[in-house]
């Protein structure tokens, strides 16, 4: 099978309200996109995100857009607490600058924050 994408208006809807309720204001909705991959042979990998590098934003005149890939298989099945905290965890790899970069996992991207953004997120519920 091959791996192929589809928009996810669901997931787009939940990063919405995620985004809004954890006030992160640096993420820019209208840069955000939001997709289901079908056919990832990964084992590992529940979710990803991407970024739209310098090069092609200048080649393009464009800004920096963002794409949040889910993968259906591993994804789909989970419950909306623990879409929640991957899609959080996708996130803060999305820099304060939403320039087209990445954060990396060391001492940002870490299980202590994302629990810690998942229990603001579902008090504020």
């Amino acid at each position: 099978m091959r791996l192929t994408y589809e928009l996810a208006p669901d997931v787009a809807q939940l990063l919405s309200r995620i985004i809004e309720k954890l006030s992160l204001s640096h993420i820019q909705l209208d840069r955000l996109f939001c997709f289901r991959s079908h056919g990832s042979k990964t084992r590992y990998v529940v979710a990803r995100v991407h970024a739209l590098p310098r090069i092609w934003q200048q080649a393009l005149g464009i800004k920096a857009h963002y794409a949040i890939e889910v993968l259906a298989e591993k994804y789909d099945p989970l419950s909306v607490e623990e879409k929640e905290r991957i899609l959080i965890h996708e996130l803060l790899h999305i820099p304060k600058s939403f320039g087209g970069g990445f954060r990396h996992h060391r001492g940002w991207v870490t299980k202590r924050r994302i629990e810690s953004l998942h229990r603001v997120l579902r008090e504020s519920s």
